[in-house]
């Protein structure tokens, strides 16, 4: 990956829209997470490293930053056609009611955030309409702060990362200092991951879910659970 050079007004509203602190609710979520943690599949720092791994190159994380490329360049020419049409490709590719709530409920929060803070998304907004997912949302933010579309996807898997690994050090449980190795371990995965995103193909967009929608279906049942997903 190239390296990304923002000026502090870009490098401030990635931050923000990257944050944990950005009212969406997605530490609601685990991504079945709770589930494979649940079930011992998950029990440790370095099985919780392989899973987040294998989804950065070949999971549903990977397919929804491909499609946010495609999201962020029709937002960019004001194309809302074709943002409405990867937004709705999008909802389609979702593999489990919970997968799919959650990025609905993530994108509405994002969108009812963004038009208070940021008015100027609203025609891409309306053309969207709702449900929206979060991915979307999320790139129509970064072309109305003008953000490097390099930087945006870094923001958005960087973001996913750390949820996820939060929810690992509750549930695993681990400390919160293997919790910040593992973050650091896995950088230049996101960087590489960023890399394989940018050179995707409309007729390469696939993923290896099938773990993470047998472990999402399953949480859906699960007998007592911290996470909505």
């Amino acid at each position: 990956m190239e390296n990304i050079f923002l000026d502090n007004s870009a490098l401030l509203c990635i931050l923000q829209l990257a944050s944990p602190a950005l009212p969406v609710g997605a530490y609601s979520y685990s991504e079945g997470l709770e589930t494979l943690i649940d079930t011992e599949i998950i029990n440790n720092e370095q099985s919780l490293k392989h899973w987040l791994e294998q989804e950065l190159h070949y999971g549903a994380i990977r397919l929804e930053a491909a499609v946010m490329v495609r999201a962020y360049n029709a937002a960019k020419l004001g194309d809302t056609k074709a943002l409405s049409y990867w937004n709705n490709w999008l909802s389609a590719a979702r593999e489990t009611e919970e997968l799919r709530s959650s990025s609905w409920q993530m994108g509405r929060s994002l969108i009812r955030l963004l038009l208070q803070i940021q008015p100027q998304i609203a025609q891409n907004a309306n053309a969207v309409g709702n449900p929206c997912n979060y991915a979307i949302a999320f790139c129509m933010a970064a072309v109305g702060w003008e953000i490097d579309l390099s930087a945006a996807i870094l923001g958005y898997l960087h973001s996913w990362a750390t949820n996820l690994i939060t929810a690992g050090v509750k549930l695993i449980p681990l400390g919160q200092t293997a919790g910040q190795q593992l973050l650091l371990q896995l950088k230049t995965n996101i960087s590489s991951a960023i890399k394989e995103i940018l050179a995707l193909e409309d007729d390469d967009l696939s993923s290896c879910g099938w773990g993470l929608s047998l472990a999402s279906m399953s949480h859906e049942i699960q007998y007592t659970r911290l996470f909505q997903s």
